[in-house]
């Protein structure tokens, strides 16, 4: 389960970086590098789309980080733990020769 969620967790983090880097700031952001693509591929709605897309994405991030920090708090049992323990019986003395 773990796993899932953290397969989740990575490609919501890699769709918000990509998503954040086309909208277009102040600055113009990476949507401006490109020469305005972000407005023709998503036509003139694209604002509102990216601006709903980011929040879902977020949304989901901060979900799974979540999860993801509850499910590591749970205590494990370590390896050592789990196997039953060994008793040694020390080896009898040799007599020392003279």
């Amino acid at each position: 389960m773990i796993n899932l969620i953290l397969g989740i967790h990575i490609i919501a983090s890699l769709l918000l970086i990509l998503i954040v880097l086309m909208q277009s700031a102040k600055g113009g952001g990476l949507g401006g590098a490109f020469g305005g693509v972000t407005e023709t591929a998503f036509g003139s709605r694209a604002g509102t789309f990216l601006t709903r897309f980011t929040t879902t994405m977020a949304i989901l991030f901060m979900i799974t980080s979540l999860t993801l920090a509850v499910l590591s708090s749970k205590k494990r049992v370590s390896v050592m733990e789990k196997e039953p323990a060994v008793e040694t019986v020390p080896e009898e003395e040799a007599p020392e020769s003279k």
